[in-house]
């Protein structure tokens, strides 16, 4: 899995490549929630239009982050599941509480 994380503001923007599964997810928890912590982090974004696969550990960093940032009046958004991934989150529940949108730029615009 490949990360880029960018900040914005109170927005966190990160970019994922791979798979996002138990072998990774504990890096993923900690690199995110370094970030949340340290730059005050209100709002993240996830673009995941380029993951493969997510497995239940990912689901679990997923909806940690939400918890998190629900508490404090902020949000996850997702960006641009492919429909395998999409399923999966479906699945789970996640897309009936996290927004989603098909790019970045909608995604930043709905947060101004």
């Amino acid at each position: 899995m490949h990360l880029d994380i960018e900040q914005q503001q109170e927005t966190l923007l990160v970019r994922l490549v791979g798979e996002l599964d138990l072998g990774i997810a504990d890096k993923l928890r900690k690199a995110l929630d370094n970030q949340l912590i340290e730059k005050r982090i209100k709002y993240l974004i996830l673009n995941i239009s380029r993951v493969t696969f997510v497995d239940s550990s990912g689901l679990g960093v997923i909806l940690g982050r939400y918890k998190r940032l629900v508490h404090i009046g902020g949000k996850v958004i997702l960006v641009g599941a492919q429909p395998q991934v999409r399923r999966i989150l479906e699945l789970s529940g996640l897309m009936q509480i996290m927004e989603e949108y098909p790019d970045e730029n909608l995604a930043l615009a709905k947060i101004v």
